[in-house]
């Protein structure tokens, strides 16, 4: 494998300018520095950055996360729409997006396909590795996986499925799914690099990271970002389980003070008399059916 990568591969930035709930520490300059560390790995190889979607938390940054974007993004940056990205999910309503504030500001530029919510079509799929190369690479924000099915019921595919559907493609990008996993199959190759920033607790045990792509063997190799441990909280979760649990023991409670104060007719008459709209007539075939019983 030879020194220099053609491109830089990287997904689901999601810059914002608040803090997730989870984090215990200085989120912004946690966000700025992995930003940093991945310009200074296209400086030192000067090649592409691919990003797969997502660049940003929501579709319309404020002016200061645009400035702060501008100044730290990496050089020679490309990529799609993500739905965050997005003004209601709707690729028609891109011009107002805040990435367009970046292209008008010549800081990247956007591939024509394949964004959130389109399917691969020949005009997005080839990349110009160099002046004698060319790889037909695919770079689409779809959520697929590795492993287990994410969550019970769900139809979204794996990472190999995707292979085995687009043969034409030698790498496939991914974004949306924030877990990072490659899939090789057949000497071709998916990636899904996940979330440059842990937002969320459940991704406590998350490594954030690039991967470097070598045309020569179609193949990758992982760089790790550089992280703080212990800046994740469970606290705000078990907080709200706590709350649950104290509302669920109170339902109970009145539950079984209902039972143990009014019988069953009590508790009909009492249904009855709060409902006003209840016509006569069936109020009195409850009250007969009550008599008889």
């Amino acid at each position: 494998m030879k020194n220099k990568p053609d491109l830089i591969i990287t997904s689901d930035w999601h810059l914002r300018e608040d803090k997730p709930v989870g984090r215990t520490d200085d989120y912004w300059s946690e966000m700025w520095a992995k930003v940093d560390f991945i310009s200074d790995l296209q400086r030192k190889y000067e090649c592409p950055v691919v990003h797969g979607g997502d660049l940003f938390h929501h579709w319309k940054p404020s002016p200061m996360l645009l400035s702060e974007t501008i100044e730290h993004i990496p050089c020679n940056f490309y990529t799609i729409y993500g739905q965050h990205d997005l003004p209601q999910h709707n690729l028609d309503l891109a011009y107002k997006s805040g990435i367009q504030t970046l292209v008008k500001a010549e800081k990247l530029t956007i591939f024509d396909g394949c964004h959130f919510g389109q399917l691969p079509n020949e005009a997005s799929i080839l990349i110009h590795i160099s002046k004698t190369e060319t790889k037909k690479v695919l770079v689409w924000h779809t959520f697929n996986y590795q492993g287990k099915l994410p969550w019970p019921g769900g139809t979204s595919p794996t990472g190999r499925k995707l292979l085995k559907q687009y043969p034409e493609y030698d790498l496939i990008i991914t974004g949306d799914n924030h877990k990072t996993f490659v899939e090789e199959y057949q000497g071709r190759v998916l990636v899904n690099p996940g979330s440059l920033m842990r937002s969320n607790a459940d991704q406590i045990d998350h490594k954030p990271c690039v991967f470097l792509y070598y045309s020569e063997t179609n193949s990758v190799k992982r760089v790790f970002l550089p992280i703080n441990e212990g800046v994740i909280s469970r606290e705000h979760i078990e907080k709200t389980e706590e709350r649950e649990l104290r509302i669920d023991a109170f339902i109970n409670k009145l539950k079984d003070e209902t039972q143990s104060f009014f019988s069953f007719e009590d508790n009909v008459e009492a249904l009855i008399n709060s409902n006003e709209d209840l016509h006569k007539k069936t109020k009195e075939l409850i009250y007969n059916a009550l008599d008889n019983d």
